[in-house]
């Protein structure tokens, strides 16, 4: 079976990889796992934690992801595609490449923010990151 690794944002980029992962299923001979990922930026430790507890922030994270997850979940669910979510938190390609392994995944989609080169650069590209992080072929859809 092969699992894929879906990274969603909640962005129409993101999406538009949702809908590559669907189209491409019936193109595989054996089964296809669809796992959707939504990784969360830790928000920064010093004086946050002071107010809130570890509960209140994972209750956060998890909130905010399912956000983030609801447009490629609506877009499964209208298609009758069956698939598994994660929120995870952290550094986004660590978070990946931890996920691809524990999900035992074959290959990660994702999409890309069409950024220009002077710009991809200076602040580096997620996802140059992720390829770089995982050890799976990686599709990125634009």
């Amino acid at each position: 079976m092969l699992r894929m690794l879906v990274l969603t944002d909640g962005s129409e980029g993101a999406n538009h990889a949702v809908r590559h992962a669907m189209a491409q299923i019936p193109l595989y001979r054996e089964p296809v796992e669809i796992h959707l990922l939504n990784v969360q930026l830790p928000i920064a430790s010093g004086n946050v934690r002071k107010f809130f507890s570890h509960e209140e922030l994972n209750s956060y994270y998890q909130d905010e992801g399912l956000a983030a997850l609801a447009g490629a979940r609506k877009l499964l669910d209208a298609a009758g595609v069956p698939y598994h979510y994660h929120v995870g938190v952290g550094d986004i390609a660590e978070t990946v490449a931890r996920y691809a392994a524990e999900k035992q995944c074959g290959q990660v989609v994702m999409g890309t923010r069409g950024m220009g080169g002077l710009a991809n650069v200076l602040l580096g590209s997620v996802a140059a990151k992720v390829i770089h992080a995982v050890s799976v072929p990686v599709v990125l859809v634009k």
